[in-house]
């Protein structure tokens, strides 16, 4: 900005900033599931988020070492993030409440040290060695373990028919736990049968560490070959399983603790989540319909109260798996849950999906994770303002129930999103609604929700700049322009709805809202008018006869 005084004689050359800044959209696709895993290893924590990229990442987390993901106790979770990226989900975020259906604390086993081993790849991204926490330590919390470049003891044996030693094989190896080392050792290599004045056998020093165990799981291969990559790893201890008393509390979680469902709302870029394993504890009959009601209210809550902030987050909800046909769902929904919210969505039926633990016999699943996925596809195709329906789910061969007509008719009205199967055309989403009240209607599209928190979020977090700025009419005019631009962007993309952009939006910042006495308390006020673009649910064509001749 230029200066305020002058004081010598010359040419001055200032930057001065003007002019609007450009809002940029936030991301509408990123998703968040909770439910139970295979295993929880290589960094992740029980009830603790994690970041997950890719189906093989997840993998790398909540999976056994070589294993396809899924469990053997029929958890939803692997289905619905398998859901997610298959039809299209970005990145998500996955929390784990264990790796087997609760049982009264009696009868809880909880895992050994060995559950959570991490096992280190070499260069060519085979195994090659394995550490897991020693049970007399492993309470004390997580190690890392850090692998880095290291030298033989000497590079001349003593028997000259000893062959040279190679200094890339050898290295050394840390042990640290919040950033302290706990122990080093050094000159290692993975060679068995090396000479004692050169190096140490890596298992051989490793045993006398008293924080992991190590395991050589290489079987063939010179040792450079079979060498550790360098980098820094964790070893977790073993989770702490809830007990069939704890189970609710453990879903549910802790804000401060960022654990559970709560934890999942502190992270600000999750848009859309979903609790699949619901389903699966109320099956189990793990939580009874109360328990499983007040977990859906705590998530539909959640998603209500976002304030200060622009509520930007959806839940996703499944319906019980006892209520197959329509009228069980509507009766349910109408008479049990009777929970609206517009920052809500119900699909129904359930979807049948291969399962790969059971050699790829079909499989009954909640529905939430594909239809997340499809959410997440469409805003990256077309743009959140589309309706995610008339999308065919990817990865689901068939329904646990056939919807016809009719029956959606029952269901639609009341904000109940149906998956039908059409001859020729194959299944697909066949509808788009909010669980907000009938009377509601403009909230009653999910894509006109989700536009509307795309359009409040990016707004909130592009004009940031304008905090603490003097409160005037050239700060107003660059609030006015910052906007306008912005929605004038979304409406030639075709997510509002006008022939020009004055009757798609507008937007006031001036005196008649921004009075003396708003100013004095340190405010500033602007109003955007949007009109979203909504779906043609009903394609309504009027036909009749015609003569050709006008009628008199």
């Amino acid at each position: 900005m230029g200066r305020l005084d002058y004081f010598a004689p010359g040419v001055y050359v200032e930057e001065v900033d003007r002019g609007s800044r450009p809002i940029e959209g936030v991301q509408t696709n990123i998703g968040a599931f909770i439910g139970f895993s295979e295993a929880i290893r290589n960094g992740a924590e029980i009830g603790k988020p994690m970041l997950v990229t890719t189906w093989d990442q997840y993998l790398e987390y909540f999976a056994r070492e070589n294993s396809d993901g899924y469990t053997d106790f029929d958890a939803y979770l692997p289905f619905a993030v398998n859901g997610w990226f298959l039809n299209g989900g970005a990145r998500c975020w996955v929390v784990s409440i264990g790796t087997q259906l609760p049982k009264p604390a009696e009868e809880t086993i909880q895992p050994s040290p060995d559950s959570t081993a991490l096992t280190l790849k070499t260069s060519g991204k085979r195994q090659s060695l394995q550490f897991s926490l020693k049970p007399e330590t492993a309470e004390q919390g997580a190690v890392n373990v850090e692998i880095l470049p290291g030298e033989p003891k000497t590079n001349t044996p003593t028997n000259p028919n000893a062959p040279v030693p190679v200094p890339a094989e050898f290295f050394t190896l840390r042990v640290k736990r919040d950033g302290e080392q706990l122990e080093r050792f050094d000159n290692l290599t993975m060679n068995r049968e090396v000479e004692e004045e050169i190096g140490t056998y890596a298992v051989t020093a490793l045993q006398e560490s008293e924080y992991v165990n190590v395991v050589d799981l290489t079987q063939t291969g010179l040792p450079l070959v079979r060498r550790p990559l360098d980098g820094q790893f964790e070893v977790s201890p073993p989770p702490v399983l809830p007990t069939q008393e704890n189970l609710a509390r453990y879903v549910q979680g802790d804000r401060n603790d960022r654990k559970g469902i709560q934890g999942l709302f502190e992270i600000d870029e999750v848009t859309i989540i979903a609790c699949p394993d619901l389903m699966r504890a109320y099956e189990a009959e793990l939580l009874d319909q109360d328990q499983v009601h007040g977990i859906m209210e705590l998530m539909v809550g959640l998603c209500e109260n976002s304030a200060p902030n622009p509520p930007n987050r959806m839940v996703v909800l499944d319906a019980p798996p006892d209520k197959v046909k329509p009228q069980q769902v509507s009766s349910w929904l109408l008479n049990d849950f009777q929970r609206r919210s517009m920052f809500a969505a119900l699909y129904y039926p359930w979807l049948k999906v291969a399962n790969p633990r059971k050699n790829g016999k079909p499989i009954f699943v909640p529905p939430c994770g594909h239809m997340m996925g499809v959410w997440s596809r469409t805003d990256e195709t077309r743009g959140v303002y589309k309706a995610p329906a008339n999308e065919t789910p990817r990865g689901v061969i068939g329904l646990a129930y056939d919807c016809n007509f009719r029956e959606q008719e029952l269901l639609n009205p009341q904000g109940i999103n149906c998956i039908r199967t059409f001859p020729g055309r194959g299944i697909k989403i066949w509808g788009a609604r909010t669980l907000v009240e009938p009377e509601k209607t403009e909230w009653r599209y999910i894509s006109v929700r989700r536009l509307m928190s795309y359009i409040e979020k990016s707004i909130e977090l592009g004009t940031q700049w304008v905090v603490f700025e003097p409160n005037d009419q050239d700060l107003w005019a660059r609030v006015r322009r910052t906007i306008n631009n912005f929605l004038e962007r979304l409406w030639r993309e075709g997510a509002l709805f006008g022939g020009t952009p004055e009757q798609a939006f507008y937007v006031k910042c001036d005196e008649t809202i921004n009075t003396p006495e708003t100013m004095i308390l340190g405010r500033l006020y602007v109003e955007v008018g949007v009109c979203p673009v909504r779906p043609a649910e009903f394609v309504i064509f009027r036909i009749s006869q015609w003569t050709g001749q006008e009628d008199e």
